[in-house]
């Protein structure tokens, strides 16, 4: 199932109650379908770059909410009575692009390669490391020592 965003532009003097069942209904819809919903933003009030004309005036302010879910491809062709709602200013539907997600993702890599990334050994057994970070921190000590001086 492919990631969508859908982003909701609601009208400025909307209750939380209001709002709360506006998104319930989408998220409803989303579980009918056997979807997922993976996160739910709120923007709060946004100021708008121009006025949205509606039944009740033009609308310089909104409440923003982006709902990312995953649904089955026909899906956002269902939410067109987002339209009927009085309440919403705009909507917006967006697909991700070459996202990796679900068992596509899992199978691209499978994780073959994972234990190459690894050294050998235990934390301790290279004591090589440990002397040669010992020798870098004389350096630094006699290059202190000398810049001393010449002031």
């Amino acid at each position: 199932m492919p990631l969508y965003d859908c982003l909701l532009m609601m009208k400025q003097p909307l209750t939380r109650v209001a709002m709360e069942d506006l998104v319930g209904r989408v998220v409803r819809r989303v579980y009918q379908r056997n979807g997922v919903i993976t996160d739910i933003k709120s923007f709060g009030t946004v100021k708008l770059g121009y006025g949205i004309k509606k039944l009740d005036g033009r609308h310089y302010e909104g409440q923003l909410m982006q709902m990312t879910f995953m649904v089955p491809p026909a899906f956002p062709k269902e939410l067109h009575y987002l339209n009927k709602e009085d309440q919403l200013l705009r909507w917006l539907v967006v697909k991700h692009r070459n996202t990796g997600y679900g068992l596509e993702f899992v199978n691209e890599y499978d994780g073959k390669d994972e234990i190459s990334l690894f050294r050998t050994g235990g934390l301790y057994s290279r004591k090589d490391d440990d002397e040669d970070d010992e020798d870098d921190d004389d350096d630094d000590e006699d290059n202190n020592e000398g810049d001393e001086g010449n002031n």
